[in-house]
């Protein structure tokens, strides 16, 4: 009767079900972070920050690129093939260690060629780049091992290491950016061991076998993300460089300060994203992917749209609790690159389906078109509006690999959604962004009536969504019953 009464799960309460567990981890590690971003702000300098940011954002290009991608293949094929996901791992951590291997070669050679106090900063780069790229290649295959438990305590372990450390280094011992990246080190390094031993336990690191059929498979899948991942990084953090290069690294830090906002929309992206890779590589082959895949498309737009124009309408006080000192004039760049994650959000989401159908070549495309026009409209805009002029670029190298996106997944799934409607909540949401950086008289007031057109746009969604939610609560309330 109990294997009868099992039913297996849909694909709505797997994903619901992931969401679920992915809002844990992240909706306590970014909450926690972003209350950190104060004590940022009171104890280390705008240059001191703009130097931390530089180390950040290359981490996000050198770790899926020297390691081709290990994660994300990790995560495809495991969802795939369960029963080689001890060879999986050895696959992936063979690859984490080479490219270990390589940006400390490189970090030795610049030893060379930079001055005393840089050479400890490449020492620790070197040392963080390790502990990172390890971190991240486990999150994402215990992703797809299923395992998310897992990776909700190893995210909750950093977070909970991050501001511990952070605390002692930076108020106890007060060795400013020093500290600030020793705290990272610890973070990632701790809560990769703690997330070894959890799977240890749960029988998943187990069987760690060579396999060189799937090893040809999972490479041939990540090296074409190269252009992906580098793409979106191009996108991400390009502005940044060309900021510091032409701005100076205060300018930088200001900048780089500016997307602690938007990471306030990334936590809803990042749990959704992380839930909907896996529904999506679960789904593709299912008769009503098509059905499946445009009502989330549109529930996720519908929510990330409203999102924003929430934050943009709030950006004055969030910014005053946010930014000290220097770093406050860091807010009128925050509603482009807000905008920006709209469209990074949707394009994720529909290179999550070209992946699932193994095609990462589209994506690649996608990305480098976006990120070849990011660098071009930087270097036009930059030295004429400064880290304004980067922050637009952003918002519209974004829109555009959006729209290849949008254009290339069409091979597989058709999205049935209202590319006017869709349009038009946009051009809104740059009409508020504008009233609130050029502080138009009775902006709250404009700004407040174009929230509620966007809601009408997205009425039906809107509904739906909240449809979705009433009958997730009364489901919960009849189990407990």
């Amino acid at each position: 009767m109990a294997a009868e009464d099992k039913k297996p799960k849909s694909r709505y309460q797997y994903l619901a079900g992931n969401i679920a567990l992915f809002s844990v981890s992240n909706f306590v590690s970014k909450i926690l972070v972003f209350l950190l971003v104060p004590l940022y702000t009171n104890v280390l300098t705008t240059y001191e920050y703009g130097i931390a940011d530089i180390m950040q954002v290359t981490l996000l290009l050198l770790v899926p690129a020297f390691t081709f991608n290990m994660g994300e293949a990790a995560l495809r094929f495991g969802i795939e093939h369960a029963d080689r996901r001890g060879s999986i791992l050895k696959i992936g951590l063979s690859y984490v260690l080479r490219a270990d291997a390589l940006v400390v070669g490189l970090c030795l050679i610049a030893f060379g060629f930079v001055g005393y106090e840089t050479k400890l900063y490449v020492l620790m780069f070197a040392i963080l780049f390790a502990a990172n790229s390890l971190f991240e290649y486990l999150v994402l295959y215990f992703q797809g091992c299923e395992a998310v438990p897992i990776v909700v305590i190893g995210s909750i372990c950093s977070t909970v290491l991050t501001i511990a450390s952070n605390i002692v280094f930076l108020l106890v011992i007060r060795i400013g950016l020093n500290g600030y990246i020793y705290s990272q080190i610890i973070a990632y390094a701790t809560a990769s061991v703690v997330m070894i031993l959890l799977g240890k336990s749960a029988g998943i690191v187990k069987d760690l076998k060579p396999d060189d059929e799937l090893k040809s498979q999972m490479l041939s899948y990540g090296t074409p993300l190269i252009a992906y991942s580098t793409g979106s990084w191009i996108n991400n953090a390009a502005d940044r460089y060309i900021v510091l290069a032409l701005c100076g690294a205060s300018v930088n830090g200001v900048y780089g300060m500016a997307y602690k906002i938007p990471a306030i929309l990334m936590v809803f992206q990042r749990i959704f994203a992380q839930a909907w890779q896996m529904s999506a590589t679960k789904s593709y082959k299912d008769e009503k992917s098509a059905e499946f895949f445009t009502g989330m498309y549109r529930t996720y737009n519908c929510f990330m749209v409203i999102g924003c124009a929430v934050l943009i309408i709030l950006i004055d006080p969030i910014a005053t609790f946010m930014f000290k000192k220097d770093f406050y004039e860091a807010w009128q760049y925050v509603p482009p690159l807000l905008i920006s994650v709209i469209f990074g959000a949707l394009t994720g989401f529909l290179g999550s389906i070209c992946l699932a159908y193994k095609d990462s070549k589209s994506m690649g495309v996608a990305t480098s078109i976006g990120a070849v026009a990011n660098v071009a409209m930087n270097l036009a805009f930059i030295p004429h509006f400064g880290a304004m002029g980067a922050a637009v670029a952003t918002a519209i190298s974004y829109a555009m690999m959006c729209g290849f996106a949008y254009k290339f997944v069409r091979k597989y799934v058709v999205i049935d959604n209202n590319m006017l409607a869709d349009v038009l909540a946009y051009l809104i949401l740059v009409a508020i962004s504008v009233a609130m950086i050029g502080k138009v008289s009775g902006r709250y007031m404009i700004c407040s009536v174009l929230l509620i057109v966007i809601i009408l746009i997205f009425f039906k969604d809107v509904k739906n969504i909240a449809t979705g939610i009433a009958g997730v609560i009364k489901n919960r309330s009849n189990d407990k019953r």
